[in-house]
């Protein structure tokens, strides 16, 4: 049976240096015989929770009906995860923030969902330093997160790019995030 891998990328550019880097990790998985689907979050009608534990009393992933519900099954089902995200204001943006969010319902429903499965990070910023930039937030954030669902941390691809186009004329950059899809592969293989 072909696993596969869900990537949720949250950059509001569709062809800009997350979702290059995303590409890139993606053509990776394919390469190693995984299926890969990918969800540009930016423009998708996601609710924030609204923590009203309806999913506990009713048993499902969450009552808000919007498209989030599209990507439940999908989360639930992939055998495992990369989240890419520009960093904003010192960590993820709110695209990314507000899916995972959501992902409240789906543990109350299913505490496993990602247990053993691999996840990866790719995030890029716009300043020279991991620290200053805010990306050493984002990497405690997932680092924590993933510990929590017992899932099996992959790896991190980062850097910086100002413009559009950086990252594609980094090539360490772009190295980094293709061994995170062979590493990934090799992890679901």
């Amino acid at each position: 049976m072909t696993k596969n891998i869900l990537i949720l990328e949250s950059s509001p550019r569709k062809k800009g240096n997350t979702a290059v880097l995303a590409g890139q990790a993606a053509e990776a998985l394919r390469a190693g015989g995984v299926e890969v689907e990918t969800i540009h979050l930016h423009g998708m009608e996601i609710a924030p929770c609204n923590h009203c534990d309806g999913c506990i009393r009713k048993k499902q992933y969450c009552v808000i009906e919007d498209e989030m519900q599209t990507i439940y099954p999908k989360l639930a089902a992939a055998d495992g995860v990369i989240l890419a995200s520009p960093i904003y204001w010192f960590n993820i943006n709110a695209q990314l923030k507000t899916c995972i969010d959501r992902w409240y319902g789906l543990w109350q429903n299913e505490h496993a969902f990602f247990k053993g499965k691999p996840a990866g990070v790719i995030f890029v910023y716009g300043d020279s330093d991991l620290y200053t930039s805010g990306g050493i937030n984002a990497i405690s954030t997932f680092e924590t997160m993933f510990r929590f669902l017992g899932a099996e941390l992959a790896g991190f691809v980062y850097g910086t790019t100002n413009d559009v186009g950086d990252a594609e004329k980094d090539e360490a950059l772009m190295e980094r995030a293709r061994k995170l899809g062979e590493k990934m592969a090799g992890m679901v293989g």
